[in-house]
């Protein structure tokens, strides 16, 4: 199609002169009658499968193969079908990665679950690498359009759609491939992340789970703290360095990773009344209730395509000194109880699964964690309640994740009865 569309530019080019007076003469006339039965070979290759009067048309080159010949017009109906299966294809995927959310979640807890990035990996790359080879296929169609149009041509009207469509799909999947796949720890945290302290160093790390980027574009990520804090909250500022090159690993297994290490925290001395820490009555909440968060932006490139993809950690608690760690580690586990449904006055956000709960557990399974969900970080202002068999599933999830082993039955029963009285 490109070769026909070069012989008919060239011809038209060369012997159509708009603006002179040539009806006379029969040679021109010629000339525009083989220009027009040119535009309809054109059209026609445009709109419906090429066949052999076309293989063996006028600008003489051989047939292509037979799977090879298909119009344009069939190209961009092949493509409305693919758009339609990746979208379906991004709904699995946004199932899969809430799933996986929430078990990172759980893991944070102590649960033992399977926190594996690579299944996700590599479906994200496949389809964004599929996302992308359409793109390229319809800027190809756009640059025909460019060189030759006309009334009713099939490409100048679809063309245009497609791409809007396309790039809305990219930037969808790319949007939620950018992911936080270690939450902030500390090297010394006694399994217990999200609790840092100030001076102490900590890392976090962030992945982009389409492995696809330019090797000539320097993708930067950085990180900031708390971009739009409640008021009244601590302000902190992030020591060292908070941009990093976001790098392939050492082997193409390894993906695109951010990885952020030896990172210190220190309080702004005027962010609380130009004090350096906070009593218990100063503010809306202790600092041990104060949720802070950690945003990633990344400066990505590929194809043409430019935009700047964000996620941010779960919410984590800053202390001073040790002796808040054991206060700030149950806030941790308060809010990740709770968090997806702070209103539920009672009903846990996800099924009991504690082996040995003392008490059934009816509440219904818990969805995946809808994209535009953002933690509350005055969750603390009024807390909800915690149902027992949900506290009791986490505290044996603790003991598991320290001795290996879970809370049995009667230890369950035990701790209930200290809590409750007899159940």
């Amino acid at each position: 199609l490109e070769d026909l569309q070069d012989t008919f530019d060239f011809c038209f080019k060369v012997h159509y002169l708009p603006g002179e007076d040539r009806t006379s003469d029969p040679q021109y006339t010629q000339q525009v009658q083989a220009l027009q039965a040119k535009l309809q070979i054109l059209d026609r290759q445009r709109r419906v499968r090429g066949g052999r009067g076309w293989a063996r048309g006028v600008h003489g080159h051989p047939a292509p193969p037979a799977q090879a010949r298909v119009s344009p017009q069939e190209v961009l109906a092949q493509m409305q079908q693919l758009l339609g299966r990746s979208e379906t294809l991004q709904d699995f995927l946004q199932q899969e990665l809430g799933a996986w959310r929430e078990r990172q979640q759980r893991a944070c807890l102590g649960a033992t679950v399977d926190t594996r990035l690579r299944p996700l990996e590599t479906w994200f790359t496949e389809l964004g690498q599929g996302l992308f080879q359409l793109l390229q296929l319809l800027r190809a169609l756009g640059d025909l359009r460019q060189k030759v149009t006309y009334e009713r041509d099939p490409l100048k009207a679809e063309t245009p759609l497609l791409e809007q469509r396309l790039r809305e799909l990219l930037i969808y999947l790319l949007q939620r491939a950018f992911v936080v796949e270690q939450q902030p720890s500390m090297p010394n945290a006694c399994k217990r992340p999200l609790v840092l302290r100030t001076a102490s160093k900590f890392s976090v790390r962030a992945r982009l789970l389409v492995c696809l980027h330019d090797r000539n574009h320097r993708m930067e990520a950085k990180i900031h703290i708390d971009r739009s804090g409640p008021p009244g909250f601590r302000k902190f500022n992030i020591l060292t360095s908070n941009s990093k090159t976001l790098l392939a690993g050492d082997s193409p297994q390894d993906g695109l990773i951010c990885d952020f290490q030896y990172l210190t925290l220190k309080e702004q001395k005027d962010s609380r009344s130009g004090k350096g820490s906070k009593g218990a009555g100063e503010g809306p909440l202790v600092v041990t209730e104060e949720l802070h968060l950690i945003t990633f932006t990344l400066a990505y490139a590929y194809c043409g395509l430019e935009l700047e993809l964000e996620t941010s950690t779960l919410p984590f608690v800053i202390i001073s000194n040790n002796n808040q760690l054991s206060s700030a580690w149950a806030s941790i586990l308060w809010f990740n109880m709770l968090s997806t449904d702070p209103k539920a006055s009672g009903t846990p956000p996800w099924p009991c699964a504690a082996p040995h709960c003392p008490r059934p557990c009816c509440s219904p399974p818990r969805l995946p964690l809808p994209w535009s969900w953002c933690p509350d970080q005055q969750f603390f202002s009024t807390p909800p309640p915690a149902p027992w068999p949900r506290l009791a599933e986490v505290l044996s999830w603790q003991f598991e994740s320290v001795a290996e082993r879970g809370l049995s039955r009667e230890h369950l029963l035990m701790l209930a009865e200290k809590l409750f009285g007899k159940v």
